[in-house]
């Protein structure tokens, strides 16, 4: 058996990684560390804490999660692989690419795995998206464009506020500028212009849109927000056609899913939970057994993209 223990309690602990775990045959969740020890018995662990670095310490721990506000991920990824726990993190996995290759310096230092958790990294679509476009399945793509419009936060929620990594850029932009940068092959784009929006004047953005170029490929116009509408769309056009993912493009689970090409026959994807796919697959890598992982080369070009819109931004 695997023991797991989270740092954090919060609302995706407790809706998704907690009985993500609970549901795997060979995971136990172990430890929940938390300021608040009701939200941390709510998980159903066999152990609480109070305090992060007294579950870094608990040696029955093998996988650490940390489920803490983006500004935290740094900190106690590095803190939680130096003490000798493999790690899953949130994404995005850091605020910045030179906080992401901390983390991952801190992960080759001590032999540790480092996960980023963006779960929709393994539902079989986004699996099946990504192997089609790099199989030549449209040739060479050559326009992207992605949106992802999701429910305004309260006001002070953590999402709304920068100094905690808050902002529709880091929150669901993430998932376009990830969908975008596989279909283009993982390649470093550049921005060609981008533009923000926020709540106030000392909040994060609760809009960001932008316009990506792949040198000698194509573009990409990603769009998102944090104002209350939903949307999530995607479409990839190559020389040889065109893939769609239907709504919603990026957080399919709790429903069918669909995938769309040219000959406009759609493949068809049952309702499934991507956590529990995620949590499979961290076993497995714990074991030494081959598995799909996100890789940490994409998780630091992610970073670097959305590190170039906000510069960008700040530039305009």
């Amino acid at each position: 058996m695997t023991n797991w223990g989270f740092l954090g309690a919060g609302s995706i602990a407790r809706s998704s990684l907690a009985p993500a775990v609970h549901a795997d045959h060979s995971a136990t969740l172990h430890s929940v560390a938390s300021s608040d020890p009701e939200r941390a018995r709510a998980l159903a662990p066999l152990r609480t804490y109070s305090s992060y670095d007294a579950l870094l310490q608990d040696s029955d721990l093998d996988v650490v999660y940390i489920a803490l506000h983006n500004s935290a991920h740094c900190r106690w990824t590095e803190a939680a692989l130096r003490a000798g726990k493999h790690v899953v993190c949130e994404k995005p996995l850091g605020l910045s690419r030179t906080e992401v290759d901390t983390m991952v310096r801190a992960a080759a230092d001590t032999g540790r795995l480092l996960v980023e958790a963006a779960w929709n990294r393994w539902h079989p679509r986004t699996r099946d998206l990504e192997a089609m476009i790099a199989n030549g399945a449209i040739g060479t793509v050559t326009s992207v464009t992605a949106r992802f419009d999701g429910l305004a936060p309260p006001p002070g929620n953590y999402r709304r506020d920068p100094a905690l990594g808050g902002g529709a850029l880091l929150d669901v932009g993430y998932y376009a500028v990830s969908a975008t940068l596989a279909a283009f092959g993982w390649r470093a784009p550049r921005v060609v212009w981008a533009k923000q929006a926020r709540w106030d004047t000392d909040s994060a953005d609760c809009e960001s849109a932008f316009l990506l170029e792949f040198p000698g490929y194509g573009v990409a116009e990603i769009r998102c927000s944090l104002n209350g509408s939903r949307a999530e769309e995607f479409t990839a056009t190559g020389t040889d056609g065109t893939l769609r993912l239907s709504a919603p493009a990026f957080c399919a689970a709790t429903a069918p899913a669909h995938l769309t090409g040219t000959d406009r026959t759609p493949r068809t994807y049952p309702a499934i939970d991507p956590y529990r796919v995620m949590v499979r697959a961290v076993e497995e890598a714990v074991a030494g057994r081959p598995c799909y992982l996100v890789p940490l080369a994409q998780s630091r070009l992610i970073a670097s993209t959305i590190d170039a819109v906000r510069s960008s931004c700040l530039a305009g």
